[in-house]
């Protein structure tokens, strides 16, 4: 007979991450509903390409 109790805790399931991330899905820094608003980006990306062509320029 094998005393299963000496091999230690069990394994989680396969694929099953061991904590929660700091960042994941349903959380106030992530919310289900929150979409990134692509504007936003957008006008970022023009002010640093203009600013790289300001620079190109001198």
């Amino acid at each position: 007979m094998v005393d299963y109790s000496k091999f230690g805790p069990s394994t989680g399931r396969k694929g099953f991450p061991r904590h929660k991330e700091h960042n994941s899905k349903g959380t106030d820094k992530n919310p289900f509903a929150g979409r990134n608003d692509k504007s936003v980006l957008l006008e970022r990306m023009k002010k640093a390409a203009a600013e790289k062509s300001e620079q190109k320029d001198d």
